[in-house]
């Protein structure tokens, strides 16, 4: 993807075009009326600018020149009337360009947050956090600021230097015609100037998602930084990120900062020229002095305008660098895309079944290699073997986090790839070694993944977990906010609570990785309780490294180079000598070894 970024940030014309047409289509278009209103708004500014430098003709002649007194009081009413009404309508322009500028950001943010959130795990880690999260902030915002600096600039600027040029054309159109020749000659090098901005903003952004990344891993790993003393280098990554940075934003401010001189000059030029024609013809009294001040006037009211629009390609080219950025991403659909035909996952025993799956995360080599492997409705089933055999790949394809090369992965008979996500999610409860917690409170977190549990079910879950007590002895109870990833709490806390939100989402099928591995001998007691409450009446598939956790499996698949070379009990294992023999036989001298009164 970044690939695809990178080969457009150049922008041919053609691109540039599609790309405008679709910010516009896809984000101004839906608030049309207020953009209608606004840009009403902006002709009524313009017209009242024309209308301000016309004015000073009348004034400059009338009051000055011909001291009409009488006419004072209407050219005075008529100024102060003109300023009232543009102030007016700049206010309510600027006010409705607000409103369609904050409501495209959160527009974004909430389509784009919906695609990703129903993109594939290999997406994710294909694409780091903080590259991911630069485009809710980041990119939209600067699109934003593309989509209502070029809104107002072709509204309000260009109406404005409409206005002022229809007012120089009116008191003399040779002096016009002077003024304006050179302004032509601006665009080939402000052109220039905007395509180079916009491949420095797509490196900036760049840049800026990988630093997010960084101060993420930092900030996530610090205990593990502060641990090997590492902060130096953690510095020194962050310092050459942030230097990076400093070159491209400077890089960015001298190219947009080029084209004020470039306007400065040709507005020298413009102005200086008219004063020397308009000079000579009011010296030989070929011109009234009210029409030069007038058009004068025009010219340097139209100033400030041009030189907005000048720098309107720089700011648009920054923002369709984020535009072009952000729909590479909603382009992008989930590698395992639902099947139209799908149907909800029908669930009676609750058997699973893996038939001859090849799987391969690199497409090379095989994690997984014509893998059999049943676990039958209701029981309980260990996956044991070294590490690497492919055990976590299994249960990776049950919830279809990934999706077979070969094969199919089975449910009560329907394979999972014709059934809906929703429902074959819904049937799964999924507890890990690896416990993700949100930083909420303890209620919301057990009751994650079941919207409008009650605070008895809540209770009951919990203390099915054996964890209702512990709650009770926190701060706030179930109201407590347990921190980022739990960070307030113990594992064998944290651990509870994922097996609570199992248990309160009652599915069938229970996938359980290494759920106890990480836990002290009294955590582990109290968590292994709870498990086995949890996996009452629910084919349970457990992968588990320390082998005397799962003896009592009703069935053990021992998986190897990713095949299932053993099955049966724990008993009908040990006869056979082979690997999970083998496997036992060294965990029991491991023991012996640790704690040698165990042998007694």
């Amino acid at each position: 993807m970044l690939d695809q970024v990178k080969r457009g940030v150049s922008g041919s014309p053609d691109a540039t075009v599609a790309l405008v047409a679709r910010l516009v289509r896809e984000n101004v278009a839906p608030y049309r009326g207020l953009v209608i209103w606004a840009v009403l708004c902006m002709a009524l500014v313009a017209a009242c600018t024309g209308l301000s430098a016309w004015l000073l003709d009348p004034v400059i002649t009338f009051i000055f020149d011909q001291k009409r007194s009488e006419l004072v009081p209407t050219l005075v009413g008529a100024v102060f009337a003109v300023f009232a009404v543009k102030g007016a309508a700049n206010y309510i322009q600027m006010l409705l360009m607000s409103r369609v500028g904050l409501r495209i950001i959160a527009d974004n943010q909430n389509r784009l947050f919906r695609h990703l959130a129903r993109m594939d795990l290999p997406f994710f880690h294909a694409n780091s956090t903080g590259t991911l999260v630069s485009r809710f902030t980041v990119d939209i915002t600067q699109m934003r600021v593309a989509v209502s600096n070029g809104l107002t600039a072709l509204g309000k600027d260009l109406m404005s230097v409409i206005a002022l040029v229809c007012v120089m054309f009116y008191e003399d159109w040779q002096l016009a015609l002077i003024a304006f020749v050179v302004f032509p000659t601006a665009i080939y090098p402000i052109t220039r100037l905007g395509r180079r901005m916009r491949k420095v903003t797509a490196n900036n952004q760049q840049e800026m998602g990988q630093l997010t990344t960084t101060l993420e891993q930092s900030f996530q790993g610090i205990r593990m930084v502060k641990a090997y003393a590492m902060e130096s280098y953690e510095e020194s990554k962050v310092e050459r990120l942030t230097e990076r940075i400093y070159a491209l934003a400077v890089k960015a401010a001298s190219t947009r900062a080029l084209s004020s001189p470039i306007m400065e000059t040709l507005g020298g030029i413009a102005v200086a020229a008219v004063i020397a024609y308009a000079g000579h013809r009011v010296i030989h009294q070929d011109m009234r002095s009210g029409a030069l001040i007038a058009f004068i006037g025009a010219l340097l009211m139209a100033y400030e305008p041009l030189k907005r629009l000048a720098n309107l390609n720089a700011s648009l080219q920054e923002g369709l660098a984020g535009a072009q950025r952000m729909f590479a991403l909603l382009d992008r659909g989930p590698g395992m895309a639902e099947a139209p035909d799908a149907r909800p996952l029908a669930v009676d025993r609750g058997e699973v079944r893996l038939d001859r799956v090849r799987f391969s995360y690199d497409g090379e080599h095989a994690a997984l290699d014509g893998l059999d492997l049943t676990v039958p409705g209701g029981a309980t089933v260990a996956l044991v073997g070294p590490s690497g055999a492919g055990k976590s790949t299994i249960l990776n394809l049950i919830p279809r986090f990934y999706d077979p090369e070969r094969g199919a992965v089975r449910i009560d008979g329907q394979d999972i790839r014709g059934c809906t996500l929703a429902s074959l999610r819904d049937a799964i409860a999924l507890v890990s070694q690896e416990v993700t917690l949100f930083d909420d409170t303890v209620r919301a977190n057990i009751a994650y993944g079941r919207r409008g549990a009650t605070d008895a079910e809540i209770e009951r879950a919990a203390r099915d977990a054996a964890a209702h007590d512990f709650i009770l002895g926190l701060p706030e109870g179930y109201d407590t906010t347990v921190g980022e990833q739990g960070v307030k709490l113990s594992g064998g806390q944290r651990q509870r609570l994922a097996i609570a939100r199992a248990m309160l989402k009652n599915a069938p099928i229970l996938l359980l990785d290494e759920a106890t591995s990480a836990l002290d001998t009294e955590s582990e007691r109290h968590v292994q309780a709870a498990l086995n409450r949890l996996m009452e009446g629910r084919t349970t598939l457990v992968i588990a490294h320390r082998l005397s956790t799962v003896v009592g499996a009703d069935l053990i698949h021992v998986v190897d180079r990713g095949r299932t070379v053993e099955s049966g009990p724990h008993e009908h294992l040990l006869s056979l000598g082979g690997l999970y023999a083998r496997l036992y036989a060294l965990q029991f001298a491991e023991r012996e070894e640790a704690d040698p009164t165990c042998a007694l």
